[in-house]
């Protein structure tokens, strides 16, 4: 039901942003060097590899690592990719992977196919049994700013507790962290997932 659910969202949703596409491709032409689309191997569900879309917001001589690990990003981020990323539109050609089957709305971040703690740690709990996601409860409660140990933690009470009403959860409070381009839960928020997801990790 949930892919029927994803195939159909997925397509609708493409057919109905397609004008932002459009722009946005334009933009991205007219303004750097290099392709429309960045692509990626990641790694999926059952730790099977897929090539995950975006649109280019960095220049094409960026070291393929993540953008955190960079000594300098804003060097390397094109004068539409601040916008793109402060935005999140640069996320929007995940719909396409969504459309085939290889990520979910909902679910854990594809980790890179060079991460390989990460992807250990996801295995040893059994996160990588889930479709990865465009956002997930890892994603809205530190993203980059956590460790790859709590990014797990995160992930696995997602497992442990994943519902309709928990991804509607995810999703509001993603779209929330767009409007307000905030990074990072802040406080109490944080402080009590923390407390929640302590309660299932299994390591």
């Amino acid at each position: 039901m949930k892919r029927v659910f994803d195939f159909f969202t997925s397509l609708i949703l493409l057919i109905v942003v397609s004008p932002i596409f459009l722009i946005l491709m334009l933009a991205i032409r007219l303004t750097s060097k290099g392709p429309i689309f960045f692509t990626q191997r990641r790694i999926g569900k059952d730790n099977k590899e897929f090539v995950l879309y975006k649109f280019r917001t960095m220049k094409i001589n960026t070291p393929n690592v993540a953008t955190h690990l960079l000594k300098n990003p804003d060097f390397y981020i094109t004068k539409v990719g601040k916008f793109l990323r402060k935005s999140s539109f640069d996320e929007l050609p995940q719909l396409i992977n969504i459309l085939k089957g290889e990520m979910t709305y909902v679910g854990p971040r594809p980790a890179l196919y060079n991460q390989y703690d990460l992807k250990e740690l996801r295995t040893r709990v059994g996160v990588h049994k889930l479709l990865p996601g465009v956002t997930g409860w890892a994603q809205i409660n530190g993203r980059d700013t956590i460790d790859n140990i709590d990014k797990v933690k995160f992930s696995e009470y997602y497992l442990h507790n994943k519902s309709i009403r928990f991804d509607l959860k995810i999703l509001y409070l993603t779209v929330l962290k767009v409007l307000k381009a905030d990074g990072i839960v802040e406080g109490g928020v944080k402080t009590s997932t923390e407390k929640e997801y302590g309660k299932t990790a299994s390591f």
